[in-house]
This record gives C-alpha cells, sequence and structure tokens, in this order.
C-alpha cells in the first residue's frame, strides 16, 4: 500500500508531496539504527554474556528454575545468551514491531524457539498469569535499556515496574549496578524509583580556574562482587587509544554548567547532580558546613533565550569561532560601500550586525521561520539596533518591492546556514533564494559568498565504518537475519544516499587527494540544466576506502574562503582534521564494510556526481576500479 507524504525538500525549500510505502519510517529507523553496532561491541557483548551466565548460575544454585525476562529484547540476543547459559526459560519483550518480528525470527534460527517467547509490547503493558503474558514473575531481570545518559530511554520508569509487577522479589539481574564517575551508584538489582532526586559530592579542585562543564561516563558491575564490569571511560582514564572499546551506541557525556563558576586550588566545591524519569543535570558551588542544609534544588535547564532552539551545540561553536567570523569580515570589508542596500540571507545570523557597523546604508535580514525573527529580535533589542536593521519573514517567492521599501538590494550576502539543512549541499538553498529575488537585485548586485563548491576524498575510517558492517555471528549466535533487515531497509531508502557524520569524532585517514568535483556560481541564477562531473579518482596508498566523504568550500571573496569540511589532510601518521562546526556527508562503500574484508586491491575509483536544479537532489555514484 502506497501514502502519499508532505515533506520540505531543504534544498529548494519547496514543500512535496511525495508517494512512499507505508512501511517506509520502519525502513528508515531500522537503516538509521545503532543495531549493527551494538551487535559489533565485542566487549559489550562479553561482559553481557559473563554477567548473564553469572545470574544464571546464582539461581541454579539456589535450587530454582531460571525464569528470565529480557527487556527490550530487540534481536533477542541476550535471550539467547541467557538460554545458553542454562536458564529455563525467556520472556524477551520489544515493542518495536519490526524488530520483534525479527527477534522472532533470529531465535527459531538459533533453535531457541520453545525456550524463547517474544512479546511485541511495552514492558509495562505485559500481564502475569495463567491467561497473560507471562506465565509467571521471572527471577532474573536482563535489560538493555541504556543510552549515553543511562537513563534517558526510560530505564528507571521501567525498572520501577518490572520489580513491582513482572519480576520476584529475590531476583538476579544480568546488569545490578551502575556508577557514575566520581558519584554515586544506582543498585538495579533493588526495587528504584523514577522520582526526580539530587545527589552530592565534594570536590577538591587540583588546579584554579573556571569550571563550565561536568564530563560524566557510568560503567556496569555485571555481577555482585563487581568482577565483571563494562566501561564508557575515556581512553586516557583506563586504556591507551588503541585498545579502548570502541562503540558509538554508548559515549561520555558533557552537561554544561548552569553557570561557568571559579574554583580555587585546594579549596572544596560541592557538585550536585539532579535527575528526573530521563534526564540529569549538574550544579556546583562552594562546598557547605556538614551541617548545613543539602544544596537547594536546581530546576532542569530549559532554554528561555531561544537560542538554544535554533541554534545546536555546533552552530554556538560557528558564532564563538573568531577566525571563522574574521573571514566574513575581512570579505565584506572588500564587497562593502557606504550605499549598500544589504539583505542577509541565513537562520539566525550575525551577519547583519557585521554589514551595519561596516557601514552599509540599510541592512535587511532574511528570517526562515518565526523562531529565528524572534531570536534575532532580541538580539538586535540587546544592541539597540533594532531601528537600524529590518527584519524580514516570508518565503523569498512572496517578497515585494515594499518589503524593501522600494529598494533594489546592491550586496546579498549569507553564510550560508539554514536550520533546516541536514547534508553540506543543503545549504544550496541560498542558490535557490537568489533566484527567486532577481527582479529585487541591482545589475551589478554583488553576492556574498559569491560561490561554492563541492570536494570529495575517500577515506579509511579507523572505526565508523563498523556502524554499517554486517554482524554475520555474535557470540556465537547467527545474526545474519538481522543483516539482512538492516541490508533491505538501507536499500529500501539510504544505501545510495550519503548519509550526515561529524567526522572530526571518528579518526580516519585520506586514501586519495581531495577533488573538488562541483562549482556553483552564485552570482549567476540557477542553471536550467543538471552539473554533472564524472571521472576517476586515483588512490594514493594501499588501504581499505571504507566511503567517500564530501563537503562544501564557500568562497567569499577572492582568496577568502570557510570550509565544511576538510582543515588538513592527513599523513602516514596523523589522521584528518575536520572542522568540528559542521557535519560531512559519509557515502559507504558497500564492498569495504565487510570486518574481514583485505585491503582493497583497487588502484582507483570511478565516480559521478550529478545535481538537479529542478529537484535540488544530488546523485552519486562510485565504483573500484582494479
Amino acid at each position: 500500500m502506497k501514502v502519499f507524504c508532505g515533506r520540505a525538500n531543504p534544498t529548494t525549500g519547496a514543500m512535496e508531496w511525495l508517494e512512499e510505502d507505508e512501511n517506509y519510517d520502519y525502513h528508515q529507523e531500522i537503516a538509521r539504527s545503532c543495531y549493527a553496532d551494538m551487535l559489533n561491541d565485542k566487549d559489550r557483548n562479553t561482559k553481557y554474556f559473563q554477567g548473564i551466565r553469572a545470574a544464571v548460575s546464582r539461581v541454579k544454585e539456589r535450587g530454582e528454575k531460571a525464569i528470565v525476562l529480557d527487556i527490550g529484547t530487540g534481536t533477542g540476543l541476550l535471550s539467547m545468551m541467557a538460554v545458553t547459559a542454562g536458564a529455563d526459560f525467556c520472556y524477551g519483550i520489544e515493542v518495536f514491531k519490526p524488530m520483534a518480528n525479527t527477534a522472532v525470527k533470529i531465535v527459531e534460527k538459533n533453535g531457541f524457539g520453545d525456550k524463547i517467547k517474544i512479546i511485541n509490547k511495552h514492558s509495562t503493558e505485559v500481564t502475569v498469569g495463567s491467561d497473560g503474558d507471562m506465565e509467571s514473575r521471572a527471577n532474573i531481570l536482563i535489560t538493555e535499556l541504556f543510552d549515553t545518559e543511562l537513563i534517558g530511554e526510560g530505564a528507571l520508569p521501567s525498572y520501577e515496574h518490572a520489580h513491582k509487577h513482572l519480576v520476584q522479589v529475590r531476583s538476579e539481574l544480568g546488569q545490578r549496578r551502575f556508577h557514575f564517575a566520581v558519584f554515586h551508584s544506582i543498585d538495579f538489582s533493588k526495587p528504584v524509583s523514577r522520582a526526580s532526586a539530587s545527589y552530592t559530592v565534594k570536590l577538591k579542585p587540583i588546579k584554579s580556574g573556571k569550571a563550565q562543564v561536568v564530563l560524566s561516563w557510568w560503567e556496569i558491575d555485571m555481577d555482585p562482587a563487581g568482577s565483571i564490569k563494562c566501561s564508557l571511560a575515556p581512553y586516557w582514564v583506563q586504556s591507551t587509544f588503541e585498545e579502548n572499546p570502541w562503540r558509538d551506541h554508548w559515549m561520555q557525556c558533557v552537561y554544561f554548567l548552569p553557570n561557568e563558576e571559579p574554583v580555587t586550588q585546594g579549596r572544596s566545591v560541592d557538585l550536585t547532580a539532579f535527575h528526573d524519569d530521563y534526564s540529569m543535570w549538574y550544579k556546583l558551588q562552594k562546598s557547605r558546613n556538614e551541617d548545613s542544609k543539602t544544596s537547594e534544588h536546581t530546576e532542569r535547564p530549559v532554554c528561555v533565550c531561544q537560542a538554544h532552539l535554533l541554534w545546536n551545540r555546533p552552530r554556538f561553536g560557528e558564532q564563538n569561532d573568531w577566525d571563522r567570523t574574521l573571514r566574513y569580515l575581512q570579505a565584506l570589508k572588500k564587497v562593502l560601500k557606504p550605499n549598500s542596500v544589504c539583505l542577509s540571507m541565513s537562520d539566525g545570523s550575525l551577519l547583519p550586525i557585521l554589514a551595519h557597523h561596516l557601514g552599509a546604508e540599510k541592512v535587511f535580514t532574511l528570517e526562515g521561520s518565526s523562531l529565528s525573527r524572534s531570536l534575532m529580535q532580541k538580539i538586535f533589542r540587546a544592541n539597540r539596533l533594532e531601528d537600524k536593521i529590518t527584519i524580514l519573514e516570508k518565503h523569498p517567492e512572496l517578497l515585494t518591492p515594499s518589503d524593501f521599501e522600494d529598494r533594489k538590494i546592491s550586496l546579498l550576502i549569507a553564510e550560508p546556514f539554514f536550520s533546516t539543512s541536514l547534508l553540506p549541499w543543503h545549504n544550496l538553498f541560498f542558490w535557490y533564494a537568489r533566484t527567486a529575488l532577481e527582479s529585487h537585485l541591482t545589475s551589478d548586485v554583488t553576492v556574498l559568498p559569491q560561490s561554492a563548491s563541492l570536494h570529495l576524498m575517500t577515506v579509511e575510517f579507523k572505526d565508523l565504518w563498523r556502524i554499517r558492517s554486517p554482524s554475520g555471528t555474535c557470540e556465537g549466535f547467527d545474526m545474519r537475519i538481522m543483516d539482512d533487515m538492516i541490508k533491505n531497509s538501507l536499500d529500501f531508502r539510504e544505501s545510495r544516499e550519503a548519509e550526515p557524520h561529524p567526522l572530526w569524532e571518528y579518526p580516519c585517514r585520506s586514501t586519495s587527494d581531495p577533488l573538488t568535483v562541483l562549482t556553483f556560481d552564485f552570482q549567476q541564477a540557477l542553471p536550467e540544466h543538471p552539473l554533472r562531473e564524472e571521472g576517476i579518482l586515483n588512490l594514493s596508498r594501499c588501504a581499505k576506502s571504507h566511503g567517500a566523504v564530501l563537503w562544501m568550500e564557500y568562497h567569499l571573496a577572492p582568496n577568502i574562503s570557510i570550509s565544511t569540511g576538510l582543515v588538513q589532510d592527513s599523513n602516514e601518521k596523523d589522521y584528518c582534521q575536520w572542522t568540528p562546526h559542521c557535519k560531512q556527508a559519509v557515502y559507504f562503500f558497500n564492498s569495504a564494510l565487510e570486518p574481514n574484508s583485505p585491503a582493497s586491491a583497487a588502484s582507483a575509483v570511478a565516480y559521478a556526481v550529478s545535481f538537479n536544479p529542478a529537484t535540488g537532489e544530488l546523485h552519486m555514484y562510485f565504483k573500484h576500479l582494479i
């Protein structure tokens, strides 16, 4: 069955109605999930298996049948571990129906169909009894409900409900206790509460300075003695960079303190952690006396300035990058004149302020949403510019001469940045807007940036390839059904597409020289015909090229450019350096994703890249050449 779905095209800005398969959203969720990443996490899987074996053994030693409850079973991996460890029966709960159906197939494929029952429900809806989902309460609870923040996927309410309704009072856990770095522990082997709580620890600074963030991670005790641990500690805490287990589904957390706090070496401070059902936050203050009251409750940080609703963390990084701002200043000085009538086009940009202070006669800014308009009004008001810069909130096609006070725009500027953009070329929306504004521009209009170029380079990833790598077998269990499910979803929607990744977080080395594949001339309106480039990219060294990375560069003025990608190429010893403010596009080569495949014998990669102005779509094709 087909359904019509409305979707905003981030490049053209148009609302499109597309005919989609009724299960298109399932395929998208599966294709972008971390299931494969978890299956390839050897350290996690080994520790879980050890913890489950220990829990089953403790129950068996008491002379009891081992009845296991696996909440969030996913592929059924932990349930199969439990039965292999000697459990008499296991109930696996999975709320996502396509995943539950796949778990049933995987369980049967591995020969556990008679000992594992997959229940397609949320755990809080599961019933116990002769006519219920479970015949009796379980005496072993195993789960994988934990995200980077530990409680962000609803671990607290799920455990609270399970202890009350689904497991016996004297039950064992495959994961017993979670420790936060230098902080508190949560013992999930005992009843837990979803109620808000706080914990305070005294710290003695080893150096004077200003505290701005809290870096946090957790580790799991898989057994009562704490001898089986799975840790998310960064490499500089527990091991060397090369030896540290890589995982993308669990990472460390950075929490921003409500205020920057000065600290003095040797003078104690109190760090307080707060949590509700799903979130954690922190407060730092000078230490109080032991007999004083505990720290006052600090409300969960919620944005009231609107900037955090419009700008994500990388965008704040851009706004605070002085080197980047200096390049825009230098470029504006080259093109701005005292009689310039300037129009700025970017969501929540500070370029209008720069243009005004550099002496433009009149400055307009076109904001894409009521949120960005409201934010810019606050910023202009704070800088006493509300009467100096005019804010417009319209789609470019709807602007009229009266919106510009019957003036012609002589200087059109943009970063460009639009909050709807996901892939680097989505910001080509600026080109569409520039074309729509043609009648409002002077004949000799200056456009900044003058042009943009799309760049391409093949790379060898240290670890990122694992998120698209098939599992095959995991801890001895056949997971090819899951591999096929992910592959089918990728083929359905995304296998021939690039996907956004912040590559400054993922080490990689180049296997080719960077190449400019397409150029977009903003001085001219959109062309009628597609832009296309094809050729052969020679590989510079013998390595496994996992994929191609694509990014944009914006040429503001002669010799002044801004890159959204590569900052410094790699050499034989060092990794590539990427801008931390933008995500790059990664196109994975399927042939290089097998974990045991050898380094490529290919000497080159054939490529074809095309941009269709009519649809705003960028298509790409790659093939290894021997």
